[in-house]
């Protein structure tokens, strides 16, 4: 039985430039991409996590 190498990609969020979006990496990883036009970062779960705090700190300022 083969087993799928493909992530599973669900959207998280999108406007029309920006987007971002989480894959449930074949090993059990899941990793967060967040797409900014022609730049893409990727994120482990923890280092997700403290984009998030950061972000939410921007917010408040």
């Amino acid at each position: 039985m083969a087993k799928d190498i493909e992530p599973k990609a669900e959207t998280i969020a999108e406007t029309e430039n920006y987007l971002v979006w989480r894959a449930e990496e074949p090993d059990g990883e899941t990793t967060y991409h967040l797409e900014l036009n022609n730049v893409t970062i990727h994120f482990f779960t923890e280092e997700w996590e403290e984009f998030k705090e950061l972000a939410a700190l921007l917010l408040k300022a």
